[in-house]
Order: structure tokens, then sequence, then C-alpha cells
């Protein structure tokens, strides 16, 4: 397929021990409308890799026995955007595809034609234009999403710069800010956005589960090991891992997870072999990780390797001009998800939820809106169709006119007097509170503990 006359030509890197060969192909991808460089050693595709943005590398692998390099690893970690063709002899057919599974776009034999090269690269170039218009949009969706806010568009500018490289990112925020949706949209603009992306909850798991769920275990290690268990850290090889309440894990856990920032590799629980994975790491937390280094209670080692690139999120209530974006796309969704049609919200509901602080932050609002979603008869939500949290007198405000500037409380008091409100009128049942509130059983768990909330009688 040729290129279209306005558009820029895209760069292809043809690497073979052939000249004949490549000169033939060369002539046939110059004859398609492309911009075609050619080299017949491995030295050759360790420059031009490095230096091009190629949009497609055509590589003999019979190259790779003259140096002690694997170009395919190099080919993918240095030309990452670069769709991979590999050409290979049956001497090679093997290594071809392990080449797939490593990410190649395609392998063909060396007695094919050039013509026949040459259309499997249209294909790669065609493929590469339809996947920069999805990220496009995925990138413009996700900036519609947060970019609308001053605070937020701070934050989308850090994400749009620390995207393409392989760095460490410390996301910071109050629960239910989204910072699993930011860690998602860092791995989409990424070049690592056709692999995996793997989510785990440090608080959510005891602490010789976590270690097994994060480096997998071999057969007998402890009692239940039945067979060998792939970790979630294999999982995500050649991808991204993220690790959310990162500020719960046990001192002895975060002392192997530096081993995996410092050198790469993992050891199953139970197993004294290492194992090599590239991962990337995004971590979160709602907890001070500085002050928890003071007390002894979060390795400063590990600190430093995972704060390369620190990101805060506001919580909802410092940037609620982006309330009715949110809202609108929570009503979008819900109305598809339970066949409604509630196209609008009154004055009395819209002044609720203006006033409201969500303590629970953009997860909350999402519940709120969900549960109004469902109650509404008509197609407009009325204050009724609230949660009767929002609707209530001691219900957590943004605005406080009836109060003195000694009088007002801090936002952990309301969210503390919140859940106590909660316990109380739900008969201490913490699933129905945390159902409620919007917030996950070990958020409300962890509150509980640090506010001193008694179950109520």
């Amino acid at each position: 397929m040729r290129n279209d006359p306005g558009e820029p030509k895209a760069q292809i890197l043809v690497a073979s021990a052939d000249v004949a060969y490549a000169s033939t192909l060369k002539r046939y991808l110059e004859s398609d409308g492309y911009t075609v460089e050619i080299c017949h050693d491995a030295k050759g595709v360790l420059r031009l890799a490095t230096r091009r943005n190629l949009d497609v590398v055509v590589l003999d692998l019979s190259l790779r026995d003259e140096i002690d390099v694997d170009l395919v690893s190099f080919v993918r970690r240095r030309a990452h955007q670069a769709k991979l063709i590999l050409l290979f002899d049956m001497g090679h057919m093997e290594r071809a595809i392990e080449g797939i599974r490593q990410g190649a776009f395609f392998y063909l034999p060396m007695s094919c034609a050039p013509s026949d090269v040459a259309l499997v690269v249209g294909k790669a170039v065609r493929t590469l234009g339809t996947e920069a218009t999805v990220r496009q949009f995925e990138r413009a969706s996700f900036e519609d999403l947060i970019g609308g806010t001053p605070a937020m568009r701070r934050v989308f500018e850090q994400v749009t710069k620390v995207a393409p490289t392989d760095s460490t990112v410390l996301l910071l925020g109050e629960s239910g800010t989204g910072k699993e949706l930011l860690a998602h949209a860092i791995h989409q603009l990424s070049n690592r956005h056709e692999q995996a992306f793997v989510t785990l909850n440090c608080a959510a798991l005891p602490e010789g589960l976590l270690e097994s769920e994060m480096f997998g275990h071999v057969k007998g290690a402890f009692t239940g090991a039945e067979s060998d268990k792939r970790g979630l850290f294999e999982e995500a090889d050649g991808g991204t891992i993220f690790l959310d309440e990162i500020g719960d894990m046990a001192l002895i856990t975060q002392a192997k997870l530096l081993r995996v920032l410092q050198n790469g590799e993992i050891r199953r629980v139970g197993s004294s072999v290492p194992t090599r994975v590239d991962v990337r790491i995004i971590a979160a937390t709602h907890r001070d990780l500085e002050q928890a280094v003071q007390e002894n209670a979060f390795r400063e080692d590990l600190y430093f390797r995972l704060n390369v690139i620190q990101i805060r999120i506001p919580p909802l209530r410092e940037r609620m001009e982006a309330l009715p974006k949110l809202v609108r796309l929570f009503l979008d969704r819900y109305n598809a998800q339970y066949n409604k049609n509630v196209q609008n919200i009154d004055e009395e509901a819209r002044i609720l939820l203006r006033n409201y602080s969500y303590p629970g932050n953009i997860r909350e609002l999402e519940s709120i809106i969900a549960h109004a979603v469902i109650m509404c008869e008509g197609d407009v939500i009325q204050a009724d169709d609230l949660p009767d949290r929002i609707r209530t007198p001691d219900a957590p405000r943004l605005a406080l006119p009836n109060r003195t500037a000694d009088d007002i409380p801090t936002i952990e008091e309301m969210e503390a007097q919140l859940i106590r409100t909660a316990m109380e009128r739900l008969n201490g049942n913490q699933t129905e509170v945390a159902r409620k509130l919007g917030i996950s059983r070990s958020t409300l768990w962890r509150k509980i503990k640090q506010y001193q909330i008694d179950k109520p009688e």
C-alpha cells in the first residue's frame, strides 16, 4: 500500500546479510513511497535502530551470530514503536517463533520473494496508523475527563511526559481520587500499551499471601501449594504492574520488592532460582510515605526507588469545576447499564451535589449517581433520588454558612462523623457501610482504625 501524498513517509530499516536481497527489497519499498535504509551487519542494526525514528524494521535473524547481542530484544527495546518483521532460514526457525513471543509483528522465510515481504511491510504500516488513531482517541478521552480543571491540567502534563518512559511513578492521593485510572492512562500512553496492565491492592491481602501473589510460589512452598504458580510480576512481564496502597506493605515484602527494582529479578516463594522480569512499576498510596520512613514503617531506599516521578492527585473537593463533566459521564454510563434515560438533574439535587464534600472522592460520586439513576422514575433526578447521606443535615458539606471561622470542622472530622453516622444507622455492618459510602471494605477498615471509631452497641 502506497503512502498518501500528504502523509509523512514511513521509515523502514532493512537489515540483511544478503546484499542483493536487501537491495531488491529496498527498491520495492521505495516504489511504495517509503523511506528505506539498509545495513548488512549486526553493528549496523545497533547503530541505526538507536538513531533513527523507525516505523518498521525488517531483520535477518542470521545477523545475530556476529555479536553477542540478542538483536530482537535490542530492537524491541530501542525502537519500541517500530513493527518488527523477522526473516529466517531453517536454522533460525525456533528463534523466529521466540521473536513472535517477544512481540515481533510477523516472520517470513528468507526464500520469500521481496515483493511478498513488501506486502507484509505495508500491512505493518497500516497497523501503525490504526494504533496511532486509537491511542490518540484514548488520550483525548482521558484529557477530556481530567484535564478540564487547572488542578488536573498539571497532572495531565506530568502524565504525558512520564508515560513514554520506563520510569517508576508514585501516585499520591486520597482513596477514590482516581489513582488506578491515572495508572492505566500512563500504561495506555506508554510504549508498553500492547502488553499486560496488572493491578494489585497491597492492603487487601495478608503479608504471606501478598508475597505469593506478587512473585508466585513453587509446589510445596507452604501448606496448600499443590502446584507451581506464576506471580503477578511474571504475568506483567513486558508490561506494567500497578501496586495500589503500597504504604500498607510489610517491611519484609518491601525488601523483596526492592530487589525487583534493583536487579529486575523475582524469586518465587520456596525457590532460590531468580527469574528476570521486565516490568514497569506504578505505585500508589493515600499515606504520607515520608512520615512513614521517619517512623521506620517504610524503607527509605524503596521510597527513593519508587519516588522517581511523584504525581499528586487533588481530591474532588479541590476540583469541583469537574463535577458537571463527571456527573454527565456517570449518567451516560449508568443509563446504558440500567437501560434508563435520565437526562437532567433538578436544581435542588444540583445544590446538594455541589455542596457535598465527597470524602470518598470520584468513586463516591460514581456510587451516588448510580444510586440516583436506579431510583429515578422519570428523566430528571430529584433530590429524593439521591442517597440519604447526601440529604441529611449532618452530611459533610463544602459550604458552611452558619458556622464561625473558628468552628469550621476539618475534612478528617467530617469524614469521621460521616462514618460514625453510617455505622450507627447500619448497626455496625461494615460491608453495608462501605457499599453505601462508595469505598472498599479495606479502606473503611483503615479509616475506622485511624479515627478510633467504636462499633455501635
